[in-house]
């Protein structure tokens, strides 16, 4: 399910809203304003075959974070 993270323009609330479709009719919940825009997460964000903010790439193992190839000895 597409969940994706907004920022109001009016109040700078943040928050984060279920997207179904080409729905575009998204208020904050704080102020109810139509003024929000979607924020670009690094989760969400993917360059080549490196997801930005993380540093993984997918199936490669390891992370930037260490030499080793098991992210579970690293938390990473």
């Amino acid at each position: 399910m597409p969940i994706y993270e907004f920022e109001c323009a009016a109040c700078g609330e943040c928050f984060e809203e279920l997207v179904l479709g080409g729905r575009s009719d998204v208020k904050c919940p704080k102020c109810a304003s139509p003024e929000v825009r979607k924020k670009l997460s690094a989760f969400a964000f993917k360059s080549g075959a490196t997801f930005v903010g993380t540093g993984k790439t997918p199936g490669g193992g390891g992370c930037s974070g260490c030499s080793s190839s098991n992210c579970g000895s690293c938390g990473g």
